[in-house]
């Protein structure tokens, strides 16, 4: 099939997703050698993947950036995310979740399922996208695909079934049989070019037929034609294609996973491409999106076919050293071409297509034109930032944006020269276009940029960056916990009054608020009770930005105030001194008073830390993580003589963990940490906190 026409139905828009270090990237890098787009298969350790290409990506040997490819496999387009297994970077899974239709998650077969696996597995259940699961590295020592299996069946879902298994075991892995046509697939070296068909060893024979019932049984019970025919024939009486349409019936129902295995670096990945084809959705399987009509609010329905008026969500801003801004986008009805012109509803903003671009990687190939269903990119689109809806200007709709995670961990950032303050604000300002969880302030008391992201790891990349890309040196202070504020008390009332008299024309504003706790994570409301014209319905606006500021400042140690509701329910204007100005310094007063007295606390975040360690250092590992005021949750053998903690501890006592935990286990432990919840500070810790603010 020529690369430039395809039908909608043999789409496939897919993100390898995974814990850090399952061998993502180099199952990626298999598929594109298999399908022809690399002539050889390059190593993460040597720097040599096509889809980790930043300079940060090949030193670290890690995945920070999502990247797009695009192959063909007999007759199907597939479009292919790989992305991060860093939790700092999560929210790049997030966002390619948001837009894809289909994951393959790689799992580590000597690990089995990871910390970071559950985490991948949860947001995927959020977007509903069906999956396959790939157990990956069961040719290494330890590796073990049945033992994998297990822990997908106890840690993630019962409903994982196989479709292959494994000849062989560990380094004598030479292939799979494969549970549909009852046959092997096997290969001698993982660089051979094609797989070997031949009868199922009879060894196998047995577990097999158990296997593959197993998988029938299921698979039929979720298609109904399919379960019929089964009560009629049985197992046997189905055809392949019967088995193929039951599976597929099932996986789109994304509560029925298939799992294959095998080694990620080799031909194998011909039967994970045929998976791929054969089960997982095409943008017609996932069907219609909704939208809102911007002028009136109503729902509006757009089919996945190209004569629907265009709409499309950008999910993914990058910079481009050669080409500018990319903004990556999912067109989900319509088509655009390269010189049209498409509204940018999310700002209202009109915005033209100068060109658009297939991805491969950091390569780009123009392209005239992008239909439904299809995932590309446009080079210069000026105010289109992530989560944005693009359309078409005389049909507009905006989709459903997507939501990111506040950071919480932040640092103060200095240039190094007068020459590269100015380089600095630039290119800080455009690697917050790039990443929703990056987050820039100004402290006016200390002059200080601080800037605010996922993790240790994730600022030094930004840093990093900084250096590299945009040739801005520039100094870092320690990293700061993003503690918050909020209140302990409901109903507290209070009084701001701000009068001036001085010559000529004074300043008048006078309002009262009572507050009250708001659920967690709800953030700030604001509640207009203001009856019978005690303040102009004018000042209100000024009111609220009086109140957002003093909460965006803090109160009892100059952290944002959070899940508080405001109600202005009184006050009083006067004819020729009211003013904006003076309103809103009087809702900054009263929403400052009224904090001091409902029980203000301050909250600190806390981590969900997991460890791996071998048990000899497992006694030290807890001691050390009780002293960081750390509370141990579970314990689990994941393998003879390895364990894994997981365990609750707050960010601010966790700086600078990895390093002591290598140190303390002679580099034989590793660990995650991903923001779980924010908490009420101790407040013993509380008051020195405090007490630094000079608050």
């Amino acid at each position: 099939m020529a690369q430039g026409k395809y039908e909608l139905k043999d789409l496939r828009n897919i993100g390898i997703i995974a814990h850090i270090d399952a061998g993502k990237t180099t199952t990626t890098e298999a598929v594109l050698y298999r399908t022809g787009l690399k002539h050889k298969i390059g190593a993460v350790h040597e720097g040599e993947t096509t889809t980790d290409w930043m300079a940060q990506e090949k030193e670290r040997g890690i995945t920070i950036t999502a990247a797009a490819v695009t192959c063909f496999w007999k007759d199907h387009k597939i479009n292919i995310i790989d992305t991060p297994g860093h939790i700092d970077f999560t929210v790049e899974v997030e966002r390619s979740l948001r837009v894809l239709d289909g994951a393959v998650v790689v799992f580590d077969g000597k690990m089995g399922v990871e910390s970071q696996s559950e985490t991948v597995w949860r947001q995927a259940d959020k977007y509903n996208v069906p999956r396959i699961c790939f157990i990956n590295k069961i040719n290494q020592t330890g590796g073990d695909f049945y033992k994998s299996l297990d822990s997908i069946h106890n840690r993630l879902s019962k409903r994982a079934f196989a479709t292959h298994l494994p000849i062989g075991f560990e380094q004598s892995v030479s292939g799979i049989v494969d549970l549909i046509d009852m046959k092997s697939y096997t290969y001698k070296d993982f660089a051979d070019k094609e797989l070997v068909v031949g009868d199922v060893p009879a060894d196998m024979l047995e577990k097999a037929k158990k296997y593959r019932s197993l998988l029938v049984e299921n698979a039929v019970a979720e298609d109904e034609q399919t379960l019929e025919k089964y009560f009629e024939v049985g197992e046997e009486g189905l055809s392949e294609e019967d088995i193929k349409k039951a599976i597929r019936s099932a996986v789109l129902s994304g509560k029925f996973f298939v799992v294959s295995g095998g080694d990620g670096r080799g031909v194998i990945v011909e039967k994970l491409l045929d998976t791929v084809n054969d089960f997982l959705p095409s943008p017609l399987d996932r069907g219609s999106s909704w939208g809102l009509n911007p002028k009136n609010g109503d729902e509006i329905e757009r089919k996945p076919e190209p004569s629907e008026p265009f709409a499309a969500l950008a999910f993914k801003i990058a910079t481009d050293p050669f080409v500018g801004k990319l903004a990556f986008f999912r067109a989900y009805s319509g088509k655009v071409t390269t010189g049209s012109y498409i509204l940018n509803s999310s700002t209202g903003e009109k915005e033209r297509v100068g060109r658009i671009v297939r991805l491969h990687a950091d390569k780009r190939e123009d392209i005239d034109e992008v239909e439904a269903g299809d995932i590309a990119a446009i080079v210069g689109l000026k105010g289109t930032s992530t989560g944005h809806t693009l359309c078409d200007s005389a049909n507009p709709i905006v989709l459903e944006s997507i939501s990111f995670p506040e950071p919480p961990v932040s640092i103060a950032i200095e240039p190094k020269t007068k020459a590269d303050q100015e380089k600095m604000s630039t290119a800080l300002q455009r690697l917050a276009e790039e990443d929703p969880t990056f987050r820039i302030k100004m402290d006016h008391e200390t002059g200080q940029t601080i800037i605010s992201g996922m993790g240790e790891l994730h600022l030094e990349i930004i840093v990093d960056r900084m250096k590299r890309e945009f040739a801005v040196e520039a100094s870092v202070g320690q990293p700061q916990v993003a503690y918050r504020e909020t209140i302990r008390k409901d109903n507290v009332e209070a009084e701001g009054k701000y009068i001036r008299q001085t010559g000529g024309r004074g300043q008048y504003g006078h309002v009262w608020l009572r507050i009250k706790q708001n659920e967690l994570g709800k953030g700030f409301e604001f509640i207009n009770r203001i009856k019978g014209g005690a303040i102009p319905n004018e000042y209100i606006p000024a009111i609220r930005a009086g109140v957002e500021e003093a909460m965006a400042n803090g109160v009892i140690a100059g952290y944002p105030v959070v899940d508080v509701v405001a109600e202005l329910y009184d006050g009083s204007f006067h004819e020729v001194d009211s003013s904006e100005v003076a309103f809103k310094i009087a809702g900054s007063m009263a929403l400052q008073d009224a904090v001091k007295k409902a029980g203000p606390v301050l909250l600190e975040p806390i981590m969900k830390v997991v460890v791996v360690t071998p048990e000899g250092y497992m006694g030290d590992v807890i001691g050390d993580l009780n002293a960081k005021r750390g509370r141990v949750e579970s314990l689990e053998d994941l393998s003879p003589g390895i364990k894994q903690i997981t365990a609750y501890a707050p960010l601010g006592e966790m700086f600078g963990y990895t390093t002591n935990l290598r140190s303390m286990t002679q580099g034989r432990a590793a660990s995650t940490m991903e923001l779980d919840r924010y908490e009420d500070v101790p407040a013993n810790v509380a008051e020195k906190i405090i007490a630094k603010s000079g608050k």
